[in-house]
């Protein structure tokens, strides 16, 4: 028997959702648990219904989805939420990674792509990992926030105040790998080891770098010259 994945629709045109809703549960993957046609109705479905995936509309009327998205994010920390929109552009992916979005669909997706994209990220995928790996300008404009931020207060530095490097030098590697867009899948195929070692490793890295996201981890080991986004170094090396 399948264990279906408990979703919250947010998204204020009823036929375009009606659509998503007879989509999802026809794969018998998914049960819609709740439909909301504002940001306060996802709010308090959210909180109600306790949804594993929450699918939002960006453009809601009143309060926008970006904002609902970090108000969800807060309220329900173990769910996964995944953007939908007509149009799709680098300030729209920017935003949405920092409302903590696991992927941005547009609704002219095919069908099969669309469910394809849940099923990755039901699995636990971040989908915006790959796109912002593979968009130069959304990586350093990424780069640019993070160094705003600072570096985290946890990590130990040397006297001459640059960060030292707490990571092991597989863990670069998987990293190094990370900011190339590849998938845990796929560094576990060029690495020889199992796709679990990789989630093991990443959540090691995300440990030391006491940073939330792959996203983060890479832009930090970018800014401390550890790794770079270009050519995998273990590439570079063997060639």
């Amino acid at each position: 028997m399948i264990l279906k994945r408990r979703v919250l629709l947010v998204e204020d045109h009823p036929m375009y959702r009606r659509g998503l809703r007879r989509l999802l549960e026809e794969t018998g993957r998914y049960e819609v648990v709740g439909e909301a046609q504002s940001g306060h109705e996802a709010i308090h479905f959210a909180d109600v219904y306790h949804p594993e995936l929450i699918i939002l509309d960006v453009q809601l009327p009143g309060i926008t989805g970006l904002k609902v998205a970090r108000i969800l994010r807060k309220q329900r920390q173990d769910a996964k939420l995944v953007f939908l929109s007509i149009h799709f552009d680098d300030e729209r992916l920017f935003d949405a990674i920092r409302a903590g979005a696991k992927a941005f669909l547009t609704k002219s997706l095919d069908t099969d792509l669309l469910l394809d994209a849940l099923r990755r990220v039901t699995a636990g995928e971040n989908l915006l990992d790959q796109l912002v790996m593979s968009r130069p300008n959304l990586a350093a404009k990424m780069l640019l926030e993070f160094r705003s931020i600072g570096a985290t207060p946890t990590l130990m530095e040397n006297t001459a105040g640059e960060a030292l490097l707490p990571l092991s030098s597989r863990e670069v590697e998987v990293l190094d790998c990370v900011a190339q867009g590849l998938t845990n899948k796929q560094i576990a195929e060029v690495l020889y080891v199992t796709e679990q070692t990789v989630k093991n490793h990443m959540t090691s890295v995300l440990r030391k770098l006491d940073v939330n996201d792959r996203v983060q981890a890479v832009l930090f080991a970018v800014k401390h010259g550890w790794i770079e986004i270009g050519p995998p170094s273990y590439l570079a090396m063997a060639n």
